[in-house]
């Protein structure tokens, strides 16, 4: 067997985006099965000890049973606090969460009291892209696959939609580790933790941003990246 040359690998290497603009082609027209086993079975990077650790903090804030819909509660433990809601419609925590989670984790994202809770999802992706956000340590990440190979290497991502509508609610969620291949990611996207309409552990992006369609058809989620220690 010839030894595998340098330049075959970095070939190799730059091949990837194709086969993936190949997969979202195939993928566009129905035709993910054909897609043969080096598409539909390529796996994510594994799961280090670093993001497994990160995924067990976030997961200690048990995200299912604190920050439930329709209640005023303390941003950062998720408990209701018994204050009236002080603006109209159903209110969710998403971006209550993703602060506390990475507050717990030695990492600022725009929470309060710098932001009131509402509408805070919104203003979180304005930080994130502003110098101050930079500054702090935040950097943009290119997509659904990066961002899942970032998570799952140790790095706290968050998965963020800004609405068209100042007045209306955008989305956040944390990128969790998970071992899925390209295929499904690029038809559910990462898998994330969040808080909202409803509460998971543990889901796809595309169930949890469900509330707001566009964000996945109009590809308009943003992905963050902050190192954790």
């Amino acid at each position: 067997m010839q030894p595998t040359s340098g330049t075959a690998v970095e070939e190799d290497f730059q091949a990837i985006p194709a086969r993936r603009a190949a997969l979202r082609l195939l993928l566009h027209f129905g035709l993910a099965a054909c897609a043969g086993a080096q598409y539909t079975n390529s796996q994510a990077a594994e799961e280090s000890p670093k993001a497994r650790r990160i995924a067990g903090i976030v997961d200690s804030l048990d995200v299912e049973s604190h920050w439930p819909a329709g209640v005023h509660v303390h941003w950062e433990t998720g408990e209701p606090d018994g204050r009236p809601e002080n603006s109209s419609g159903r209110h969710t925590h998403c971006s209550a969460f993703v602060a506390a989670a990475a507050k717990r984790l030695g990492v600022y994202i725009l929470r309060p009291p710098e932001h009131p809770q509402v509408l805070l999802a919104n203003a979180q992706v304005d930080w994130l892209d502003s110098d101050e956000g930079r500054n702090k340590g935040w950097r943009s990440v290119r997509d659904g696959f990066e961002a899942q190979a970032l998570a799952n290497s140790g790095s706290l991502v968050v998965a963020a939609y800004k609405n068209h509508h100042d007045d209306k609610p955008g989305h956040i969620a944390i990128v969790r580790p998970s071992n899925k291949g390209e295929a499904a990611i690029l038809r559910e996207g990462p898998q994330i933790t969040q808080a909202g309409g409803t509460n998971y552990r543990s889901t796809t992006l595309v169930q949890g941003f469900a509330g707001h369609p566009a964000a996945w058809s109009r590809s308009e989620v943003r992905y963050y990246a902050h190192e954790v220690d």
